[in-house]
């Protein structure tokens, strides 16, 4: 999964895409790449972040979407909280709802059910702009596990089967290095009833604290995360560079027969 961030103040690449044409051209180069699904935000989630009207959400997004969507055959993903753009997203050819909030928002439930659209549902503690301050847990996989199959229930309840539902544990979201670590070591043990498992690391300041690196000097510490996601357990990496992390999947699947190499499904 290619980040797509059409913000003006995310975390690594803010403003970066922020206009439609340089999105799609960015975009048609990360499926090239070898990207199978192109995620598009136009909200910041990162730490401290405030949140944008469904207006101007959905004027960074659409444009976008709708001119990339005749142009690729890559799963389309739309990043999203909100239960109108997720609606206007669907129509306008999105394949993906990407919820940090997990579809919790009133009516979001509902929106993503009709939808059809497959759905990711993470785990956050707390929101944007303090899940950072002084995030706690007893057991952080357990409690992760748990957030999680509540909403999976939920989705089920709703009409929305398995075959739509992707699991994120959120990494850098509400979690400190240590709980970010522990959730990378015990991955596999997240998953809920064989549900494909989300892993975003890429640039994350959990690597720029082991590396002393900006976001920008990032890519090698989120290609090694990316790499041991993979390892245990996860089947979809969210990341900048997608290149670098497609050729160092292509290097672990001949060396190891998966993820997704020989005998791996």
């Amino acid at each position: 999964m290619g980040v797509l961030n059409l913000t003006p103040d995310s975390f690594s690449d803010g403003g970066h895409y922020a206009g439609t044409d340089p999105a799609l051209a960015r975009a048609l180069a990360m499926a090239a790449e070898g990207a199978a699904i192109i995620d598009l935000g136009g909200e910041s989630t990162r730490p401290g972040a405030a949140p944008v009207t469904v207006e101007e959400e959905r004027s960074r997004v659409l444009p976008v979407l709708e001119r990339l969507r005749p142009r690729t055959r890559a799963i389309l993903s739309i990043d999203t909280r909100k239960p109108e753009l997720m609606r206007a997203a669907a129509a306008a050819g999105a394949d993906l709802i990407n919820d940090v909030y997990a579809l919790r928002a009133p009516g979001a439930l509902e929106a993503a059910a009709e939808s059809g659209c497959a759905v990711c549902l993470m785990h956050m503690q707390g929101e944007p702009r303090t899940m950072q301050r002084a995030p706690q847990y007893t057991d952080v996989v357990s409690e992760v596990r748990a957030f999680l199959k509540e909403r999976v229930e939920a989705c089920r309840a709703a009409g929305i089967a398995d075959e739509r539902l992707v699991l994120d544990p959120g990494f850098g979201f509400g979690k400190t290095l240590e709980h970010n670590l522990t959730l990378l070591r015990h991955l596999e043990e997240v998953r809920i009833d064989g549900l494909p498992i989300l892993a975003g690391l890429s640039r994350k300041s959990m690597i720029g604290t082991i590396t002393g690196k900006l976001s920008e000097e990032r890519v090698h510490g989120s290609v090694a995360a990316a790499l041991m996601a993979a390892q245990n357990g996860a089947r979809i990496l969210r990341v900048h560079d997608v290149a670098a992390t497609v050729d160092a999947l292509k290097v672990l699947q001949a060396v190891t027969g998966g993820p997704g190499g020989p005998g791996r499904q």
